[in-house]
């Protein structure tokens, strides 16, 4: 019976804090992404995906078949729609700049 309470518990906290907001793919390729522990979700062309994420949350993109941070999850995404293709296309011109410059 305890462990069952601590179950609920657990649940009702992880539902308190978790961000409610959307995944949007603005690109005509699927975008593979990766939510540690939560899930691994192919966002399909022009499509959107509604997520609830707890704080803290890290959301990963493959470049150059490396997993890379996409963003960190924060209470100000609450409600907003986020454009996950622009966002990668930003995330990627950050990590071409801190590359090292082939002589």
């Amino acid at each position: 019976m305890k462990a069952i309470l601590a179950a609920v518990f657990l649940l009702i906290a992880v539902s308190i804090s978790a961000v409610p907001f959307t995944l949007h793919n603005s690109s005509v390729k699927s975008i593979p992404l990766v939510i540690p522990g939560v899930m691994n979700p192919n966002l399909s062309p022009f499509s959107d995906s509604g997520v609830d994420l707890s704080e803290g949350q890290k959301i990963y993109f493959f470049y150059n078949g490396k997993k890379q941070l996409l963003l960190t999850v924060t209470a100000d995404l609450s409600g907003k729609k986020l454009d996950v293709a622009n966002l990668i296309a930003e995330r990627e011109a950050e990590l071409n700049a801190e590359r090292p410059k082939k002589k």
